[in-house]
């Protein structure tokens, strides 16, 4: 006969605490539950963005003066 899988936030008897329980609680949300990090803001986003372009022309004028 097997052995039931324990839930999860469960611990397992001789394997210590489950990865989650050191982790403190959020307000408004469950235990064990996992929490996520807001989005990147506009700003963020379109620095990302500013900076990719320039990396981008970097390497098409690179490619015309030394090519």
């Amino acid at each position: 006969m097997t052995a039931r899988e324990p839930a999860a936030g469960e611990a397992v008897p001789g394997r210590g605490l489950p990865s989650n329980a050191d982790a403190p609680a959020v307000s408004g949300g469950e235990p064990g539950q996992p929490r996520y990090e807001p989005a990147p803001g506009v700003g963020k986003l379109l620095l990302w963005l500013l900076l990719f372009v320039l990396a981008a022309v970097v390497v098409v004028v690179g490619g015309v003066y030394f090519g």
